[in-house]
């Protein structure tokens, strides 16, 4: 997992690189808090029904989704995760970042995850 500030790369401009390098961007907004930040992986990335919305149904979910971007021909996938201040002070980003790092490994070029700092 790369991280950028937004003062240094616009979402924009990122998404541009991405582009260039022949991949996808999947925008990823931004939550304040633990739960918001698991639903909006959940909408975005557009999990099941039964998605749990708590960090092992995360992890579960995210290596479905890597395994659906190695059977699909539509080319590999970065992620763009806005990530505002005040969430990089909550308890469970580490763990979220931990999450996205082994996904990123398990799906292997498939999956790219970009950080941006917000203020």
């Amino acid at each position: 997992m790369k991280i950028y500030s937004a003062d240094t790369w616009t979402l924009e401009e990122l998404q541009e690189q991405v582009a260039d390098a022949g991949r996808r961007t999947v925008l990823v907004p931004p939550a304040a808090t633990k739960q918001g930040v698991l639903e909006v992986f959940g909408q975005v990335l557009d999990f099941p029904e039964y998605y749990g919305v708590n960090l092992d149904a995360l992890n579960d979910s995210l290596h479905d989704f890597a395994d659906a971007l190695s059977e699909d021909d539509d080319g590999p996938v970065t992620m763009l995760w806005q990530v505002p201040a005040a969430y990089r002070t909550d308890r469970s980003f580490g763990v979220v970042c931990e999450i996205l790092q082994d996904a990123e490994r398990y799906a292997g070029r498939d999956l790219a995850v970009i950080a941006v700092f917000q203020n």
